[in-house]
């Protein structure tokens, strides 16, 4: 029996991977008089003399909505809505295993992004944040923007920044072997979409200044007519400061960094050996990456890290959401900022220590259990610092 076989048995099985229980008991009528009625107008007229009561009396405050229409699942595409639930199931039982949130799925059948935005805003006063999954691009960069501008809870699409906490991470650590800064390297990242994207700015807040995008027509330059897309054209605003043209193996000549969030085996060993010394290269296709571990340290480079989990370093975003998503409850963050993503980062690069970090140790495993408390305690702090905590 494969794995899909053995998946398939054990969806059967289980028949839904989560369940709602009650945090109390109703066994008798005090039990009940106190959970429902008559007792329970009395929170009501709490809350409505004041709504930030709902995170007193009710679990607003620990319940998250992961919100997808199922037009991007990894590996799988636009499956719609239906299709996608089991995934969307998975993610919230990961938000309760590793984050203790009580998450949700919520699948959505329609692509037209004002329909979900104001879907989602009608039920928001259930929610004390919302992931937003697997919702293609570049919608979900609309999606997200909408909701931020409209809500105050945190609105958080995991595919983009979970993707770039990691990677931020991961770099960090891989530049403390190589001994290069963040504002002296060179960084080609080659994908676009949700997650290129949000690697790109996340990389630029925390201080890397030569970033150069690529996707499939090559380097995403100022010379090139990206009129059609105002989200190409903010890319082609904020990098590439030397405006190099071309294709990705044109400017990976000299690069310091690899990003790859795009398709396999498209990066060959000769473009690797013309790198900079000490080069690193995460690798984050799926199955198959933009070139294997084994090609790549052949061809010089120095750190290496994938998507997947039979190789060293894998890029994995469950060890970010939950614990973001942890220390945004717990102060009552209102948004999740770019301080709280980079706080998240030095955290996870922070849980392997010195004496532990080799190039094939910059990653803490997804099951290390200390990760997500301390990704919990950055964020948390870095929500006050920047002014979004409410309590």
């Amino acid at each position: 029996m494969n794995i899909y076989e053995e998946a398939l048995k054990f969806h059967e099985e289980k028949k839904g991977k989560y369940e709602i229980k009650p945090t109390c008991e109703v066994k008798t009528a005090k039990d009940l008089s106190l959970a429902y009625t008559p007792g329970v107008a009395e929170p009501c007229r709490e809350i409505h003399k004041d709504p930030s009561k709902a995170y007193t009396y009710t679990r607003k405050w620990n319940t998250v909505a992961v919100i997808s229409d199922g037009t991007a699942v990894l590996g799988l595409g636009d499956i719609g809505p239906l299709a996608s639930l089991p995934v969307m199931e998975g993610k919230s039982i990961l938000f309760k295993e590793f984050g203790n949130v009580d998450a949700f799925p919520i699948v959505l059948d329609t692509k037209d992004v004002d329909e979900i935005v104001n879907t989602v805003v009608n039920i928001a006063p259930t929610l004390g944040g919302i992931n937003l999954e697997d919702i293609s691009a570049p919608r979900c960069f609309e999606v997200e923007r909408k909701l931020k501008e409209k809500l105050n809870i945190p609105v958080f699409h995991d595919d983009q920044h979970g993707t770039a906490i990691v990677v931020l991470s991961g770099l960090l650590n891989a530049l403390k072997i190589v001994n290069k800064k963040l504002e002296d390297i060179k960084v080609i990242i080659n994908g676009s979409g949700s997650a290129g994207t949000a690697i790109c700015k996340l990389l630029l807040s925390s201080g890397v200044k030569n970033i150069v995008m690529c996707d499939i027509d090559g380097v995403i330059s100022r010379d090139k007519d990206l009129s059609h897309n105002i989200y190409m054209q903010e890319l082609a605003n904020i990098t590439n400061p030397n405006n190099e043209a071309g294709t990705l193996k044109d400017v990976i000549k000299g690069a310091d960094v690899f990003i790859g969030v795009s398709a396999p085996n498209i990066v060959s060993k000769d473009m690797v050996k013309t790198m900079n010394k000490d080069g690193i290269i995460f690798a984050m296709a799926n199955p198959t990456p933009e070139i294997f571990p084994e090609d790549a340290k052949e061809a010089g480079i120095a750190v290496m890290g994938t998507g997947r989990s039979d190789y060293p370093n894998q890029i994995n975003n469950v060890l970010a959401f939950p614990g973001v998503f942890r220390g945004a409850l717990d102060v009552r963050a209102t948004e999740i900022n770019e301080e709280m993503k980079v706080a998240a980062a030095y955290a996870i690069a922070n849980a392997i220590l010195s004496d532990e970090l080799t190039p094939e140790n910059i990653i803490p495993k997804a099951f290390d259990l200390k990760v997500q408390a301390l990704v919990a305690e950055a964020v948390k702090e870095a929500a006050i610092r920047s002014g979004v905590a409410s309590i």
